[in-house]
């Protein structure tokens, strides 16, 4: 199937949402627990970790590391908003400097200001965006992000999400109960789709979409660790201290073969590392290539994560030629690889 369409559906039971594009599947969101990222809990501070520069927090549904702890004490009641996942040996992560993100606006309590995303570049329209809501909204309580995807929606959208977004910040922020536990959960894949896939010229929210698409199978193809691109492949393989990747050349025995498996990993890279939801540290052992080849690769990686929703930072080549990753852990690792 050629074209762009997300499906709404339901895997194993739970809620689902998949993005096609030309028949591969580029995205997925699978309906997760209470503490997903983006979720806000109310906890309490126990006792700082010595030698971390965090402390451990305590709620009914859970412990977890707060990494920031300047004026925080023990025994203090605050909120927290969960950062990243953790796993059965780590907790997840959470932070003070909660926002809440839709399609068209984030809300910054801790920043102030309203502010225009980068990517709409149009002097024009940034302009516009900033005066139809400051002059649309009765009030902005709090710091405030417009997203790339105003650049072409219409006001009565953006000027409606930003006043929804405000009324949510309002109701957790003002709520001095101190009653430990969830108070914000983050969104169902549904609203993941919406919030995340703009642009989208179709969508198709029929029970059975899955199988009638192929959904199905695509998710079984991400359970084998090997990866086939046109000649090459390479092996993505999840241990306990990072993600390991290894390139191979397969049959192509060209000279510029280690080149081209390298830059076609790259390309294809952050889609699996997105649709297997794996983070951390991620190492690459490359296809063998002269060093003078490093560059291309090195850029061709930093292009493509660019584009991707998952922060990923380039740490750079090791002694023995590997190239190393930092990449956010906010995607589930649900396929248990």
């Amino acid at each position: 199937m050629n074209g762009t369409i997300a499906l709404l559906d339901y895997f194993e039971g739970k809620e689902a949402a998949a993005l096609l594009i030309d028949g591969e599947l580029y995205d997925f969101f699978a309906e997760e627990d209470a503490r997903a990222p983006g979720s806000i809990f109310r906890v309490k501070v126990k006792r700082q970790l010595k030698g971390s520069g965090g402390v451990f927090v305590e709620s009914p549904d859970g412990d977890f590391f707060l990494h920031q702890t300047k004026g925080i004490n023990t025994g203090d009641i605050i909120l927290v908003q969960v950062s990243s996942y953790g796993d059965s040996e780590k907790l997840p992560r959470v932070t003070t400097k909660i926002l809440f993100k839709s399609r068209y606006a984030i809300v910054t309590p801790f920043a102030v200001g309203l502010n225009v995303a980068k990517n709409i570049q149009d002097d024009e329209r940034r302009i516009w965006l900033k005066q139809m809501v400051s002059e649309g909204l009765e009030e902005i309580p709090y710091g405030m992000i417009l997203r790339s995807s105003c650049k072409s929606s219409s006001d009565s959208e953006i000027l409606n999400d930003c006043r929804n977004m405000i009324t949510a910040a309002r109701k957790v922020l003002s709520d001095d109960n101190n009653e430990l536990g969830l108070v914000h959960r983050s969104h169902s894949p549904h609203q993941m789709a919406w919030r995340e896939w703009n642009d989208i010229p179709a969508a198709d929210g029929r029970s059975g979409s899955f199988a009638e698409y192929g959904v199905l199978e695509l998710i079984d193809e991400l359970k084998n660790s090997k990866v086939i691109i046109n000649d090459c492949n390479y092996h993505i393989e999840p241990t306990k201290a990072f993600v390991a990747v290894d390139v191979n050349t397969a049959a192509d025995i060209s000279f510029a073969a280690g080149l081209k498996a390298n830059l076609a990993m790259a390309k294809d890279l952050p889609r699996q590392l997105r649709l297997r939801g794996l983070g951390g540290q991620i190492v690459i052992d490359p296809a063998p290539i002269p060093k003078r080849d490093r560059k291309a690769v090195e850029n061709a990686l930093r292009a493509a994560f660019r584009k991707d929703t998952v922060e990923t930072n380039f740490v750079g080549w090791t002694a023995m030629g590997l190239l190393e990753l930092q990449r956010a852990r906010i995607r589930p690792n649900w396929l248990n690889l």
